[in-house]
């Protein structure tokens, strides 16, 4: 039996070059038919040979010119079966990925049937409301994820039979005794005998940056066809090759998920802000998408080749559908804020939603920023592992530039193993970082603002943070009435400070 697995491990890429290529074949061998038969006719009329030889080869070329003919038309007949086959193998590939990308960020597995294992209880009357949310987005994910499964087989069914009835032309012509293979690598072997790189899932960013810079230009678009879901999630890889993967996996996600799903909906967002980006004349790169789990971090600016880069971390309730436009949109302004403190400087920014964010009933939890600030820390590695690949450009100057709970992400992420992959940090209405001062926070320089109309600045609640004199920032201007979510506002003279950061050493005046 054909798991959900082996499906989604198929090499369609391959299939597709195959198919590609016999269709090439096909339109080739008419003229190639023709060629033979004008040489037949010539070597007949010809009266510089004559006798038993001359004859022999000129029945040999008519009936070479029968068989051919007979072949090419048994090939075109099969042709549009074998298209067939190769849009139903993709998609049968590509609902395979989506249902284990959609059953592992929910925690659960799949048998061999595709059914979910490992599936939570449902929740009874006494469980925790921290508890609450995530048994009930596992259970959703486990339903969707069998769905995903289930039409995942029926695309792999319609592939079989396409290639059964693409064998038949064939085996009329009485010259086909080879079987219908058995398994789909059988198959791949047979029309196209080059196999897609086998993408390290589980490598990290500096391993993942250095197979890369190892693959051929043409391995790595295989790649990218081949395990798109793969390949947008590894960080380590160039920011175009997530990019482009990660567009197939939107428009994936919002051809298959079902209108009004969270996931479609996230899906939606992150189209919308895309189009955003690229309607305000810069160029947006999708590095992050995981509908099922809502995470989703995309650039304005090219990150492969920029001098400058600033990675907005957000705080509580943030949310792609409901704040991706308003965090993309201050990404903007602080990208452009940086180029104004630095004409002609190529800059980049991070609308980066990494991690899920707690809910303010859940804020003083650090759970959230635990695993935020471990995917941050790798998220940052992979920026750095990227951009020191062979014969990449010089890595940019990086700057962390986190709001509210994302400062304590922050912080997580500096106490992670391994130097936090950053030049500057800017910490933003901080309720404290859990680092005990600056220098936990591992970067060259650290940046602070705060502000007397912003309570959760100076509460403490996860320790110092620029609101005690003695925390080691270099503070940034702010004014009295200031409140916690007006830090990037234009008419503020905050965010100005913030560009200056993010474009160079900031000068304190």
């Amino acid at each position: 039996m054909t798991t959900t697995v082996d499906l989604a491990g198929w090499d369609v890429p391959q299939l597709r070059g195959a198919v590609v290529t016999l269709g090439v074949l096909v339109d080739r061998l008419a003229p190639w038919r023709g060629r033979l038969d004008r040489l037949g006719r010539e070597l007949g009329d010809a009266g510089s040979w004559s006798g038993p030889a001359a004859s022999a080869a000129a029945a040999a070329l008519v009936e070479l010119s029968t068989v051919a003919s007979g072949v090419g038309g048994a090939l075109a007949a099969s042709l549009a079966d074998l298209t067939g086959l190769s849009a139903a193998a993709d998609q049968a590939q590509e609902l395979a990925a989506e249902a284990l990308a959609i059953a592992s960020a929910a925690g659960v597995g799949l048998d061999g049937a595709g059914r979910a294992v490992g599936v939570p209880v449902p929740p009874s009357p006494a469980t925790a409301p921290d508890q609450l949310a995530d048994v009930e987005s596992a259970r959703s994910a486990a339903v969707l994820a069998e769905a995903r499964a289930e039409e995942a087989g029926l695309a792999a069914a319609r592939a079989a039979a396409c290639a059964r009835a693409a064998r038949e032309p064939l085996a009329r012509l009485g010259g086909v005794a080879v079987p219908v293979p058995d398994r789909f690598a059988d198959l791949v072997g047979r029309l196209l005998p080059v196999r897609t790189p086998q993408v390290p899932a589980a490598a990290g960013p500096q391993d993942a940056a250095a197979w890369w810079a190892g693959l051929t230009a043409a391995g790595q678009l295989l790649a990218i066809d081949g395990q798109p879901g793969v390949v947008g999630a590894l960080d380590g890889l160039p920011a175009w090759a997530r990019d482009q993967a990660n567009r197939a996996n939107l428009a994936a996600a919002l051809t298959h998920l079902p209108p009004g799903s969270a996931g479609h909906d996230t899906a939606d967002a992150v189209r919308r802000a895309l189009a955003a980006v690229a309607a305000g004349g810069a160029e947006a790169q999708l590095l992050q998408f995981d509908p099922a789990t809502g995470l989703v971090a995309l650039s304005v600016g090219d990150l492969d080749t920029v001098a400058a880069v600033g990675v907005l971390v957000p705080g509580i309730n943030t949310t792609p559908v409901d704040d991706l436009a308003e965090l993309v949109g201050d990404a903007r302004d602080v990208a452009v804020a940086a180029a104004t403190a630095a004409p002609g400087l190529a800059v980049a920014t991070v609308a980066w939603l990494g991690y899920r964010t707690p809910r303010w009933y859940d804020s003083v939890s650090v759970r959230a920023s635990q695993r935020g600030g471990r995917d941050l820390d790798r998220a940052l590695d992979g920026l750095a592992a990227s951009r020191a690949a062979p014969a990449a450009v010089p890595a940019p100057r990086t700057t962390v530039v986190a709001h509210s709970y994302g400062t304590v992400v922050t912080g997580r992420a500096a106490r992670a193993p391994g130097r936090l992959a950053a030049d500057a940090v800017v910490l933003l209405g901080s309720p404290g970082t859990s680092t005990g001062g600056a220098e936990g926070l591992e970067a060259e320089e650290v940046h602070g603002a705060w502000s007397a109309a912003d309570p959760i600045s100076w509460s403490g609640w996860y320790g110092a943070g620029p609101y005690d004199s003695g925390f080691g920032d270099v503070p940034l201007p702010t004014e009295p009435t200031q409140g916690h979510t007006q830090y990037y506002d234009r008419d503020r003279p905050t965010l100005a400070a913030i560009g200056e950061v993010v474009a160079g050493p900031r000068k304190p005046r």
